[in-house]
């Protein structure tokens, strides 16, 4: 009888009762393994020793924050000031300010990049800069290299004066008669550049851009990183989510890829059409597409159309955002330090006697106070006004080759760091080292006019294109164009900043690239006097 009673008191039980328990105990669970993970990550993990605040070690959330309010590398320097060199920044992140670390990871063992790279795939597919491994790398990065060389590009000279002289015409038009927008006026004239020596083709972005027109090319290279700052920060669904907002705002920036991906095709096809039909000719001066349409991954595998495509956007992205948004920050400076500018058009004027025709680079890079100006600003570049100042994530390796023991840790800095680690330096809080760079807030070229051992010294630290084995591969065209457009802009100009263009519409924001808090840093160029 007492079991048959027991029976239908249970069965008495409603089903919202039995959902009320079962949910919390499914809360308690919960909160249970929140607990317990809290007090491994920040009790037992291998990376408890680290110093950094107790909330970061726990969730990736708190740095999250900072990632969408595009502070990130102001708040890992602010960290670097509190907890010293080696700061945990996440459970299984470890952010460091070392040369030396510097150089073993990135250098030396040439550790793997991390996943978030995968946020920036282009045409959904990989490039250079998002293929995780070395060796993988390696095989992309032949393709592309000797197209780079200084003496490769040197034969591309007359395309960049050519577009910098339209610029400069452009510039003389409007007389100084109002300000103009450098974010999108330098955009569209390194987009001109970069899709003039890679394509061979030319986009007329800059007309376009004089006119008040939009160039959807340039706009898609402009809205890539944010793109990928939010795709990498939110989950796959919620990104979904996102693309379907009715904005068409939104809309673009999320179909960035896409346009891109259209425009490249059709380069890419169009040149296979011309190639088939014998129009391309033999010529000393080669685009970056025709060598990768040349290229093979391997004698018998020749390097398809979907990489290609994906390549050659990785490149535009990489060049033409990253040195317009640093040429606005360069000439803003400018606008602000007339001594500086005066020491420029003192030796400008002499090395180009005819200010409509830019001098050979191989005399541009014997001008002393332009390269210790360029110099300056590359070292400010990453520091203040960096193009891409954001944490260069590498995963610390099973196997490290000075010993070629497995799952040894990772010796950073007297901590041992387990295989799997993200490790990440950045170079913005490398720049800002006062004990290299006295008066690190204080822009002052002539610091790169000292004795030899200094600027060597200097030097050491100055990464404003990363380091080690992947750098960027476009170094040599980014001082290409960062040296002919200053010494022409220079030359034929003097720069002022209006009111509205200050130190609150300046403050950086980062989204693995740099961009004004404004959205727009508007100068004026008063055509100089002869």
């Amino acid at each position: 009888m007492e079991f048959f009673h027991k029976a239908a008191s249970l069965s008495a039980l409603s089903p919202s009762w039995i959902t009320h328990n079962i949910g919390l105990a499914f809360v308690s669970l919960a909160v249970l393994y929140a607990i317990s993970r809290a007090i491994y990550q920040s009790l037992l993990s291998p990376l408890s020793a680290i110093p950094g605040p107790w909330y970061a070690a726990i969730s990736d959330f708190w740095i999250t924050t900072h990632v969408l309010r595009l502070q990130q590398c102001k708040t890992n320097h602010r960290l670097f000031e509190e907890y010293g060199p080696v700061v945990r920044v996440g459970p299984n992140k470890v952010i460091f300010k070392d040369i030396t670390s510097m150089r073993s990871i990135y250098s030396v063992h040439k550790f793997d990049k991390s996943k978030f790279y995968k946020s920036l795939l282009t045409n959904e597919n990989d490039h250079a800069m998002t293929t995780l491994d070395h060796a993988g790398h390696a095989v992309r990065r032949k393709g592309y290299a000797s197209h780079y060389t200084p003496t490769n590009l040197a034969l591309f000279q007359p395309e960049v004066c050519e577009h910098t002289m339209e610029l400069i015409t452009a510039l003389e038009h409007v007389g100084g008669k109002h300000s103009l927008d450098c974010l999108a006026l330098f955009r569209h004239h390194t987009v001109d550049v970069i899709i003039s020596s890679s394509h061979g083709y030319r986009q007329g972005a800059l007309s376009k851009c004089i006119v008040g027109a939009v160039d959807p090319v340039a706009t898609a290279i402009s809205d890539f990183p944010k793109r990928g700052i939010i795709r990498s920060t939110v989950p796959s669904w919620v990104w979904d989510l996102i693309c379907r907002i009715p904005n068409n705002r939104w809309r673009q920036i999320c179909d960035s890829d896409k346009i891109m991906g259209e425009f490249v095709g059709a380069r890419v096809y169009e040149m296979r059409a011309q190639e088939s039909m014998g129009k391309l000719g033999d010529s000393e001066k080669i685009t970056l597409l025709q060598r990768l349409l040349q290229y093979k991954y391997s004698p018998n595998q020749q390097m398809p159309d979907h990489d290609i495509i994906s390549e050659m956007m990785g490149h535009m992205i990489a060049g033409s955002d990253t040195t317009s948004n640093s040429l606005s920050y360069f000439f803003w400076e400018l606008s602000r330090r007339q001594d500086i500018m005066e020491k420029l058009h003192a030796e400008l004027d002499q090395a180009m006697p005819d200010r409509h025709v830019v001098p050979d680079i191989t005399i541009l890079q014997k001008l002393p106070y332009l390269n210790a100006f360029i110099k300056e600003v590359s070292w400010q570049g990453l520091r203040l006004y960096g193009a891409a100042p954001s944490d260069l994530e590498r995963v610390v390796p099973s196997s490290i080759a000075k010993n070629g023991a497995t799952n040894e840790p990772f010796d950073l800095m007297g901590y041992a760091l387990p295989p799997g680690t993200i490790v990440a330096t950045q170079s913005w809080s490398m720049h800002r080292d006062s004990t290299l760079f006295p008066s690190p807030d204080t822009f002052l070229p002539d610091r790169w006019l000292q004795g030899p051992d200094t600027v060597t010294k200097m030097s050491q630290y100055l990464v404003p294109f990363g380091t080690g084995s992947r750098m960027c591969g476009g170094m040599n065209l980014a001082y290409l164009m960062l040296r002919i457009t200053v010494a022409a802009v220079v030359r034929n100009f003097n720069i002022v900043a209006p009111p509205e263009t200050n130190e609150r519409s300046m403050e950086i924001k980062d989204a693995f690239v740099i961009f004004p808090a404004a959205m727009e840093c508007k100068l004026t160029f008063h055509p100089r006097n002869y």
